[in-house]
């Protein structure tokens, strides 16, 4: 290919670098040596996920690695302690042998076990099924986290699959001489395309020729005017948007013919190169997974460093280990450390995490958002950058009539999109309808090609326009139509800017024509004054028209003029048509903001402190005037602009750029980029084809659900269903609750495991014995603190929450003062609880002081729960489930200690009532001290769990 662009090549050129012929197109032979040159045009397909590599991708968190390691090694213990039991007769001899050392008063024959007790004795040196039973308990758990997961991400990437559904299914072409209809995947580069309205452009094409031509590129480029297409060839390099001359696949004829030469196909099309903008940018994690990653992986080092210092303890300094063969303390060594694995691993953190984002996604959804990817639910909360696509987010994407001006009148009409609600003012002031107005508006219905049904426009935008704000002030299209037919059209061309139509009933005519004002000016000679009167058209009458044209315009509203005449007898034909017309005045237009947008712009802005960007691909003009009105401040560029700019002046000047037009997809990728290098929590919404690749590459995605492409959609991880900015605002605000809860209950897991773990490992120093069994544990994080922490994940949102900056839910789940709180409170609590075992051994036996220890780790565990949930600013009973998991644990404790099949499974027995008091005091002591601890914990760093 050459050096020059299609677009700013002349018809020669092509003809010539394509080798075909105008008048009859390639030879069918010609077309099918092409396919095997250039391939189908067709997308090409991405790689689809794989389910399995999904589904074991779930076991890449460390925690579960962890988990599955303790296991293995539970497992293996297991085995190797079968092989090492000793049998009958010798098991009872090692364990009267055993009691006999320890017990030297004892006289000989001191039988004091049988063999049937000894089966059911818990020693190192026989794990027997414990140790198996807690491995398949651990492998369950993990399943299960990773089977939750791989349902809830189990959606293939279908964006491409997505994009290739706007390429066109059949086309008109010229094939040896011959106007053929064939299938759009067999169109080469050489092809001659015919072009009509309502078609799907099925390919690249530079225009040949072209008869009142009009494309709606709104999905690829964002302008959301109708594109009036040419030939001619430019002579500089121009963005999408001003390549008049080309079609693009894709996007649609809204009016006209044309006819031209395809020049790419499938994936070299610019709506393919979109596509592998899509497949080449790789999606980050969110911010959520990557504290959780950072979490995990804090967690497994430092539960790692205490199952290792755990380990040697028990191996060279524990005096029960010490009496044993080296494989017999091996095994008791291992079984600690795997016992404390359990204790310090939140088994239960993933399982809640994810309940806690579908439990977020469910409300969500009530609000119209549809959340495709969980991760993408906390995300929300701490985006701190919104960038918006003008046309359908921040605008509906439906022309509306602003201002009208007539017979020296300058009058406002309200309403919004094509909603046929609204009223004539002046000055603020509503006033009826004079005769100069609903002329002007008649003179807009007649030269009317559209349609209005049902809130919906059939046909160009601008002219739906011209219908509703008729309709409005009650003037009906159809009837009127009806009332006097068409007899006569001269359509609009480029070249004419203009449009006349000729109607005629009952020996009356009527012409109404429209069009640039300049044109609609040059053929007339009077024009409508105050009371209806027709006038003259003076030179200073025609000066005041059109400096108000220039202040519309300068406004970035679209304008028109209207002229027309009527008469008795025949309708005028030939150059008379648009004779000595008379100048009815100018309706100006414009894609108006959406009504909750400016409110909604504000909040984000002032209270919330995050910053809105608009990106939008109409002109700089339009995109300057509506950011003002919606209250977005900062600098404006164009994408020619920031094609100047090097790539480090650009991310200098970012953070100053509010407002970037006639942007290509290559733009709003390098926009979101430069923004997350910022450091910045980017949200991209968008409806469009080109808003995909930008979508995919923000933090979080956003797609509009009515008026979105397929391919918006499936890069998105939001879909708004309502089209509405202001549920951004609402998923955001629901985000911020969602991470709240998430920091509650990973503090209320890592508060509890931190406390089993320093309790173990005191328990192993100061008793030389494992306080709390590896089940117990399993028991307690699953179960007793599963529940609640599942619970928390339903608490509301704080009232105040759009109010917190965005950098709060940036930082870390777990911040330096909780952690500090964390630790503090499991020291409080293993003294507690040490002093209670203690107590209990001493004076009600091993049993009683197990069973003691069991109960009171829960009992403490939801002492936390309600001093971290007590710090933020929520009303207790706003969240009926939390009361009733609490509860419900406390219950199945009771249940565990009551029950005689229970109680023996997990090595427990009925509890004293002064065991219920010792408690009852110690979750006394512990809560107060907590808080009065609050004012030191303060001092530590400046983040706090709060608002």
């Amino acid at each position: 290919m050459g050096k020059l662009s299609w677009y700013q090549k002349s018809e020669k050129e092509l003809v010539s670098e394509l080798t075909t012929e105008v008048g009859t197109g390639l030879s069918n032979n010609e077309a099918k040596s092409r396919v095997s040159t250039y391939g189908l045009n067709q997308l090409k397909a991405k790689k689809k996920i794989n389910p399995f590599a999904l589904f074991f991708g779930q076991f890449k968190d460390v925690l579960v690695i962890i988990l599955v390691i303790s296991a293995t090694v539970s497992l293996g213990l297991s085995y190797i302690s079968s092989e090492q039991t000793l049998k009958g007769s010798a098991k009872v001899d090692y364990y009267n042998e055993s009691y006999k050392k320890t017990n030297p008063s004892c006289a000989d024959p001191c039988e004091f076990y049988n063999e049937a007790s000894v089966q059911s004795l818990v020693d190192p040196v026989v794990v027997e099924k414990e140790s198996a039973k807690e491995a398949f308990l651990i492998y369950g758990i993990v399943i299960a986290i990773a089977i939750i997961g791989f349902l809830n991400e189990y959606k293939a990437e279908k964006t491409v699959e997505a994009l290739m559904k706007l390429v066109g299914q059949k086309a008109k072409l010229r094939r040896g001489g011959q106007v053929v209809e064939v299938d759009a995947s067999t169109i080469v580069p050489g092809d001659i395309v015919l072009l009509e309205e309502g078609q799907k452009v099925p390919a690249d094409i530079r225009l040949l020729s072209v008869k009142s031509l009009s494309i709606n590129e709104a999905s690829l480029t964002g302008e959301s005017l109708p594109v009036s297409k040419n030939t001619l060839a430019l002579s500089k390099v121009a963005g999408l948007g001003d390549q008049k001359c080309m079609a693009f696949a894709g996007t649609f004829v809204t009016a006209g013919t044309a006819e031209g030469v395809v020049v790419s196909t499938g994936q070299h099309t610019e709506l393919g190169k979109i596509a592998d903008m899509v497949n080449s940018v790789e999606e980050d994690e969110t911010p959520m997974q990557k504290k959780l990653d950072e979490l995990g992986k804090k967690l497994g080092i430092f539960i790692m460093a205490i199952c290792v210092l755990v380990f040697i303890i028990v191996f060279f300094f524990v005096r029960e280990a010490l009496d044993k063969s080296m494989i017999q303390r091996l095994i008791f060594a291992f079984t600690a450390a795997v016992a404390l694995a359990v204790a310090a691993i939140p088994e239960g953190l993933a399982f809640v995490v994810r309940i806690s984002l579908a439990l977020g996604a469910r409300r969500m959804a009530t609000k119209n958002a549809l959340v495709r990817k969980l991760s993408a639910v906390e995300a929300l909360g701490s985006t701190d950058v919104i960038c918006s696509d003008k046309t359908g987010t921040l605008t509906r994407g439906e022309m509306t009539v602003r201002e009208l001006f007539t017979a020296g009148e300058a009058l406002s009409l309200d309403g919004s999109g094509y909603d046929t609600e609204g009223s004539l003012t002046k000055s603020g002031k509503q006033v009826a309808p004079s005769e100069a107005v609903k002329k002007l508006l008649t003179v807009g219905l007649l030269c009317n090609n559209a349609h209005l049904r049902e809130g919906h426009v059939l046909g160009d935008p601008t002219e739906g326009a011209l219908i509703v704000s008729a309709a409005k002030l009650e003037l009906d299209h159809e009837k009127l139509v009806l009332g006097i037919p068409r007899v006569d059209e001269l359509p609009f061309t480029s070249e004419r800017k203009k449009m006349t139509t000729v109607h005629s009933s009952n020996g009356k005519y009527f012409v109404a024509s429209k069009g640039a004002v300049e044109m609609v000016l040059s053929m007339c000679s009077k024009y409508v004054a105050g009371g209806g009167k027709v006038l003259p058209l003076t030179d200073a009458t025609k000066k005041q028209i059109i400096e108000k044209n220039k202040e519309y315009a300068s406004a970035a509203l679209r304008v028109l003029g209207f002229a027309y005449k009527e008469g008795k007898g025949n309708a005028p034909t030939g150059k008379s048509i648009e004779a000595d017309l008379i100048f009815a005045g100018l309706q100006a237009m414009m894609d108006p903001p959406r009504k909750e947008v400016m409110e909604v712009i504000h909040r984000v802005q002032v209270e919330s402190g995050m910053r809105v960007v608009m990106i939008t691909g109409d002109y700089i003009e339009t995109a300057k005037a509506v950011a003002a009105e919606i209250g977005i401040e900062g600098e404006a560029v164009s994408g020619v602009e920031l094609d100047a700019m090097s790539q480090e002046e650009f991310e200098q000047r970012v953070e100053e750029i509010s407002v970037y037009a006639r942007v290509n997809p290559e733009h709003k990728i390098r926009i979101v980029q430069a923004l997350k290098k910022h450091g910045h929590q980017v949200a991209m919404t968008g409806d469009g084809v080109n808003d995909a690749p930008a979508i995919k590459a923000a933090d979080i995605g956003i797609a509009m659900g009515i008026n979105g492409t397929d391919a918006a959609k499936e890069a998105a991880d939001l879909i708004l269903l309502d089209d509405q900015f202001l549920t951004i605002i609402n998923a955001i605000e629901e985000g911020r609750g969602i991470f709240d809860n998430v920091r509650k209950f990973v503090n209320f897991l890592i508060s509890c495991n931190i406390a089993e773990v320093l309790v173990v490992l005191l328990g192993i120093i100061f008793f030389n014995n494992l306080l709390l069994t590896a089940a117990q544990l399993l028991f307690i994080n699953i179960v007793t603190d599963g529940l609640p922490a599942v619970a928390l994940g339903s608490d509301p949102a704080q009232k105040d929450a759009l109010s917190a900056k965005p950098s709060k839910f940036q930082e870390s789940i777990l911040t330096k003062r909780v952690w500090v709180e964390i630790f503090v409170f499991g020291f409080l609590m293993s003294i507690v609880m040490l002093l209670q075992y203690w107590y209990n051994h001493t004076h009600e036996g091993a049993l009683a002081a197990v069973s003691a220890a069991f109960t009171a780790m829960v009992v403490y565990e939801m002492v936390r729960l309600v001093d971290i949930r007590t710090d933020y600013k929520i009303k207790w009973f706003s969240n009926p489930w939390l009361s009733v998991a609490i509860a419900s644990s406390i219950a199945l404790q009771f249940l565990v200690l009551y029950t005689p099949v229970l109680a023996e499974s997990f090595e427990v027995g009925p509890l004293s009532a002064h065991d219920w008091v010792i408690m009852s005091l110690g979750s006394i002591f512990l809560f107060v001290s907590m808080k009065a601890l609050n004012p030191l914990f303060d001092k530590i760093g400046p983040e706090k769990t709060t608002h």
